[in-house]
């Protein structure tokens, strides 16, 4: 399983160098040992055979082929540090130690793209969609203990509402978390396309968004009539059931010009004009469509503005709106400004900027909820782009100057203002699903480092020391590499990567017995009692799942019951599309070293 390496990169040897010193000093020691030193005894090495750990089973099982790397090259160091405890070969004991010491700090040792396949974590992050798939299911559905459900959504309400996303582990379909997803993996297509097409999983990161996409069409049922929500939480939360058998309340909720919800509106404006700019060249009229849908919506929540869950009261204990509706509409306006090249959507940017907060609100979290830090660095993109008008550049470098505070604070290097950091050097934000912050910063990170690349920035000003751009890179490397298994635990918090991962996820559908294996009714009190309640694993793998995570001390309980951690969002998986993508090129093309040594420091040393 990866472990945590800290390097000293004081030689700038290549690679197999290493390896080489360490053979030459085995080879020389062996030579002396033999024609020199004949007397030595052969107890000496009975000694040594004896003293030798021998690995167990389990360790062998799960062994890496870099930790067998470790035990083949350190092989004959033991020899040489062994013949010199008895006082031989003096000569050659400086030789040995060095050679040793630089065996330790090896970047061979060290290197993340052998430790994690991110082409493998990409495609399991994709499958992961599939499986909170709501509706009638395609023909080529690849999770195959889902089958179709909710396929009388909107029945009620005379309004076609099958299709989109389950959220998390039960069976509502939320509007705003359901947009950022959608707005997230548009996101990852337009800044990383070329590398998810490079690991082959370009139409099915299409086929995510269009899923979501569709199903906003069907909602936007007017320009000022938005459908937010389908299932009640309450009633959902009583009852543990797949979603095939689902007998709770299907009834769907709306915001329109009586009962605003200008973030829900905005969010999926943006949403919807992010994934224009994906199908743009692939389908025209699709992508038309969007953009349409996307401008009437903007319209809509910039014109009849209040918080959604005012309207949509069944919200509130969920997805409650707590920063307002002003991060949306900014975020929006900028989406359709990128969308259109439309300058007018700019100037609402620029002339609402001070009374919205996009220059006022410094941030340390990107979710869902709270949009600033990525509007900011969609704004900070425009200046470095030299993409504006010079009456909008003083309020752009505003919005750039909170974007890098965002960058800073998570890179520890913010005066004092940051993100707090575990033992194990994950950033730490809250303790109710904190991954999902993990994900986005390491997004944010991956996508700001590209954008100070493409405009030859080579230095960023944050307040403790000025910082290169590849330290962006290396925490976003650390971060994911935490998430995928570097952590204190050993554990992979994606389900379904590598050998250790949760196996009893918070999940309806994946905890139950798939319908295609066991087509029997399971009522709401039966699934608690035959399939929530027993310690056993889920019957069912959630591949791609990036569950809530651990707590500030890197501690994780796997438990069904324990939702804080063990419960998987679709927000949590979306960011990392992208991240997985470009990690996944840069280890193909060789071109990870240098960030290795610093994103190993990050999860080594915790806090920095």
């Amino acid at each position: 399983m990866p472990g945590q390496h800290i390097l000293l990169p004081i030689l700038p040897l290549p690679h197999h160098s290493f390896y080489i010193l360490s053979l030459i000093s085995f080879v020389i020691t062996v030579y002396f040992h033999k024609y020199t030193h004949a007397n030595i005894k052969t107890e000496k090495y009975r000694e040594l055979k004896r003293e030798k750990p021998r690995p167990s089973p389990s360790l062998v099982h799960t062994q890496t082929p870099l930790k067998s790397l470790r035990i083949l090259i350190s092989a004959p160091l033991i020899c040489c540090w062994r013949t010199m405890r008895g006082g031989r070969l003096k000569l050659l004991s400086s030789f040995s130690i060095i050679a040793s010491i630089l065996f330790t700090i090896s970047p061979l040792l060290t290197r993340a793209d052998q430790l994690f396949n991110y082409q493998d974590a990409l495609t399991k992050s994709l499958l992961y969609f599939e499986a909170q798939r709501s509706g009638h299911l395609p023909y080529n559905q690849r999770v195959s203990w889902r089958g179709h459900s909710g396929l009388t959504d909107g029945l009620q309400q005379g309004v076609d509402l099958v299709g989109g996303y389950y959220d998390a582990g039960d069976h509502v379909k939320f509007g705003l978390p359901m947009a950022f997803t959608v707005t997230m993996l548009s996101w990852s297509v337009i800044e990383f396309g070329e590398e998810i097409a490079e690991a082959g999983e370009y139409q099915h990161v299409l086929e995510a968004i269009k899923w979501g996409t569709d199903y906003f069409i069907k909602a936007h049922t007017h320009p000022f009539v938005l459908w937010a929500e389908v299932g009640d939480g309450d009633t959902d939360h009583y009852c543990w059931q797949r979603p095939e058998d689902m007998t709770t309340s299907r009834q769907a909720y709306k915001i329109d010009k009586d009962n605003p919800g200008s973030d829900l509106a905005a969010e999926t404006a943006a949403a919807m004009a992010a994934a224009s700019m994906v199908f743009k060249e692939l389908n025209p009229h699709y992508s038309h469509l969007l953009l349409h849908h996307a401008q009437q919506l903007f319209e809509f929540g910039d014109k009849y503005r209040g918080n959604y869950d005012s309207s949509v009261e069944e919200v509130r204990s969920y997805y409650a709106s707590v920063s307002g509706y002003s991060d949306e509409l900014l975020w929006a306006a900028l989406w359709l400004h990128r969308a259109t090249g439309r300058v007018e959507y700019l100037d609402y940017v620029v002339d609402e900027a001070e009374p919205m907060g996009g220059i006022g609100w410094a941030m340390t979290e990107f979710s869902w909820d709270v949009k600033y830090a990525g509007l900011q660095t969609l704004a900070a993109k425009i200046l470095l782009n030299g993409e504006h008008l010079d009456k909008h550049k003083l309020v752009l470098e505003q919005y750039k100057s909170k974007a890098e505070h965002y960058i800073c604070a998570c890179l520890g290097k913010n005066n004092g203002t940051n993100v707090e950091r575990s033992p194990g050097g994950m950033l730490y934000i809250r303790q109710w699903n904190n991954l999902q912050y993990v994900s986005s910063a390491a997004f944010l990170l991956t996508v700001y480092h590209q954008y100070l690349y493409d405009s030859n920035n080579k230095e960023l000003q944050c307040p403790d020391r000025p910082v290169n751009p590849n330290e962006l890179l290396a925490l976003a490397k650390s971060q994911t590499d935490y998430i995928l298994g570097s952590n204190p635990m050993g554990m992979s918090y994606m389900v379904g990567y590598g050998p250790k991962y949760p196996t009893k996820v918070h999940h309806r559908g994946a905890s139950i017995v798939s319908y295609k294996e066991s087509n029997g009714f399971i009522g709401c009190t039966q699934g608690f009692d035959d399939w929530f309640s027993r310690y056993r694993e889920n019957p069912n793998v959630l591949v791609g799942a990036i569950v809530g995570g651990p707590n500030s001390q890197d501690k994780f309980r796997d438990d069904r019951g324990n939702y804080m951690q063990t419960e998987a969002c679709t927000y949590n998986t979306a960011p990392m599309v992208g991240v997985f993508a470009k990690f996944n090129q840069l280890a193909n093309k060789r071109d990870m070293d240098g960030i290795v040594s610093r994103s190993s420091s990050y999860n080594s040393l915790g806090k920095m």
